[in-house]
């Protein structure tokens, strides 16, 4: 169980995240919410990436930044921003990954072979990640975020540069992975997690605007699908 309490974040002025309370056990939650909506801070925030204003983040009932590096071992994540050592290959990357882990090599073999299939880039493996497109930059950021078989799995706009195959292929593997782990994928591309995701949050200017399962919010709106409900918090009148 994760637990947010009372989170703030701000960036001088600016109010990032505000009082930010929630729950999360076991599944898929997407957070939906334009740019600016506090997405990426949220999770910035988990991964302590970045220092909270105030409030609490807790796991299994204790403070995240007490527990240090056992808790950052149970964390998994995918950022939005492609940061690479592009003239490593895409299996010395995962390498280099799994010993920052403190993954045993032993361990971290088996893992790396099996996420390189995972993610489709088995034939690539051996080649430079400055010479793969966009969208092998992304599975691979996937695989490393894999390694280690997380816990929590945070997803910053996973599928960006994926072409449709792909998405669908990325949205059957997370959803096979939710019975045991906390996932939070976080989008603006409503079909990444309208048929997976167990809740929705709808985050606007750093604040829950709704949640709920997505048939809940779809009903909330007279809506026919999540496109409508994204529709209704993020027109230009709302």
């Amino acid at each position: 169980m994760l637990e947010i309490k009372n989170l703030k974040k701000n960036y001088g002025k600016t109010e990032a995240l505000i009082n930010f309370n929630y729950t999360f056990e076991n599944g898929i939650y997407g957070l939906l919410g334009a740019n600016g909506a506090g997405k990426s801070t949220l999770m910035n925030l988990i991964t302590d990436n970045i220092k909270r204003t105030s409030g609490s983040i807790l796991y299994c009932k204790e403070d995240i930044l007490k527990m240090g590096g056992s808790f950052r071992k149970l964390v998994g994540y995918m950022p939005q921003q492609q940061g690479f050592y592009e003239h490593f290959s895409a299996r010395t990357f995962l390498y280099y990954i799994a010993e920052l882990k403190g993954i045993r090599k032993k361990d971290a073999k088996l893992q790396i072979e099996n996420l390189l299939q995972v993610v489709n880039l088995s034939k690539a493996a051996d080649k430079k990640i400055g010479g793969f497109s966009g969208g092998m930059k992304q599975r691979i950021l996937l695989a490393q975020a894999l390694l280690g078989n997380p816990e929590i799995l945070l997803l910053d706009e996973p599928t960006a540069g994926l072409d449709p195959k792909e998405r669908v292929n990325f949205r059957k593997y997370v959803e096979g992975l939710s019975v045991n782990k906390i996932i939070l994928i976080s989008t603006h591309v409503v079909s990444d997690v309208e048929n997976i995701a167990d809740r929705i949050i709808i985050m606007k200017k750093g604040e829950i605007a709704a949640d709920g399962s997505p048939a809940g919010l779809i009903d909330a709106v007279c809506g026919s699908n999540l496109e409508d409900v994204y529709m209704h918090y993020f027109s230009e009148t709302s």
